[in-house]
């Protein structure tokens, strides 16, 4: 059987074969009619292709643990450590013997500093024995008690079996401009890849660039992100901060001696404003990520020594320089560990100097020791705490040796220091 048909011009196959298949008998099948060339065919709106929202990498890190893996009641009996440093040595070699600092200088950053290398090996062995970063400010909290009097009280934690509550902090994490001569990295910036880098210039080369491998900060948000299991809810650590040299690596700090009237403070405010303004993205990034603040005073001043208005002034210059950028705290780290109105308030001691201070909102004073020592007092809402200091001092055994045994806990500090690259003072170790 022969089949014959006709093809509209402009009509597709699906046309053709619903309407052109005739059988042919001899009569002449009708024409089918002609379309116009947009018969037929629907407007359809394109639909735009919906551009996917970033992934955070830390969203990794704050839902790693889930709340029924939360199962282990760490309670107010039980110790919560805590570890600070200062920032680390980013070039040894240069700091402890090339750079033009005096003796004096390089044996302080031998007593109170640990190098980028010591600083990896301590984090991967706590990380190794069990501990696990909480957030300083989940461990107390202030709440009425049966008269409702506000004071503060040492939660229980809840954390996954077999680990361990572990507070980091970071002191001066300002960049001061001694820093910048000895070693150190510069400033921490926020990337293009939308996470937080260090600034750093080589001290050989003079080369300037950006690191994540050099600095306290960007080598814990790289841990954290390979080891999203040592972090609680995002837990990283908290910032002990002062203001005199503004903070995080900007010169956001105000020169209260040049005068509103002087012709010197147009050119100043212009160039303090864009410091602001280039660090609050740093600051709100840091905070997105896991990190918070506290105060180290504005002037690193020790408060053991100082008048009651020296204290004052000091204080509401932290807050009106330091605290309108990172926000209010109330945490106060103790400059040189040196505790308000000398050693009165430990426990339930406390003299007007500290009552002031916790009237300013601090409710956690914590100082510098080689014990887990915490108080929360009865009589007022505030808590004393201590805080452990891996460093060149410790890392050496400490003047009595008994530092090696106190941080085995955390590392052993004879597979800690580097003793190829510091100076050669010696060790104290049992």
């Amino acid at each position: 059987m022969i089949f014959c048909f006709k093809r509209a011009g402009a009509l597709a196959l699906s046309l053709a074969l619903g309407l052109s298949l005739t059988s042919c008998t001899g009569s002449k099948p009708s024409p089918a009619p002609t379309p116009t060339p947009d018969e037929g065919l629907v407007a359809v709106t394109p639909v735009p292709t919906p551009t996917p929202a970033p992934v955070d990498p830390y969203d990794a890190v704050r839902t790693y643990w889930s709340q029924d893996q939360l199962t282990q009641a760490w309670g107010p009996e039980k110790t919560v450590e805590h570890l600070f440093f200062h920032p680390v040595i980013a070039y040894p070699q240069w700091a402890f013997h090339d750079c033009p600092a005096s003796r004096s200088e390089k044996e302080g950053l031998d007593d109170w500093m640990v190098t980028v290398d010591e600083y990896n090996k301590i984090l991967q062995s706590v990380y190794d024995k069990g501990y696990i970063l909480v957030r300083m400010e989940d461990v107390w909290t202030e709440q009425p008690n049966a008269d409702g009097e506000l004071r503060m009280v040492r939660n229980t934690l809840m954390l996954p079996e077999g680990k361990k509550p572990l507070v980091i902090s970071f002191d001066d994490v300002n960049y001061y401009q001694y820093m910048l001569d000895q070693g150190f990295t510069s400033k921490l910036v926020l990337g293009e890849d939308g996470q937080i880098w260090a600034e750093c210039t080589d001290p050989y080369t003079k080369e300037t660039f950006l690191t994540q491998d050099l600095d306290a900060t960007t080598i814990l948000d790289k841990f954290v992100l390979e080891h999203p299991d040592f972090s609680l809810n995002g837990a990283k650590a908290i910032y002990s901060l002062t203001g005199y040299q503004g903070i995080l690596g900007y010169r956001t700090q105000n020169d209260i001696d040049i005068a509103e009237t002087d012709p010197a403070r147009p050119a100043f405010d212009q160039r303090r404003q864009a410091e602001i303004d280039a660090v609050k993205p740093v600051i709100a990034r840091l905070k997105e990520t896991g990190w918070t603040f506290g105060s180290h005073t504005w002037g690193h001043i020790n408060l053991a020594s100082r008048s009651m208005e020296q204290v004052q002034r000091d204080t509401l210059r932290w807050a009106e320089e330091v605290g309108s950028l990172v926000g209010p705290t109330t945490i106060l780290f103790y400059p040189h560990g040196a505790r308000p109105d000398g050693d009165k308030d430990q426990n339930e001691g406390y003299g007007p100097m500290f009552v002031w201070l916790q009237s300013q909102g601090f409710r956690v004073f914590a100082s510098v020791g080689t014990s887990s020592y915490s108080y929360v007092k009865k009589t007022i809402s505030a808590v004393t705490c201590d805080r452990l200091h891996p460093d060149g001092t410790t890392l050496r055994g400490g003047n009595s040796g008994k530092d090696v045994q106190r941080y085995l806990p955390f590392y052993d500090c004879r597979e800690i220091i580097d003793l190829d690259v510091r100076p050669d003072l010696g060790v104290n170790w049992p």
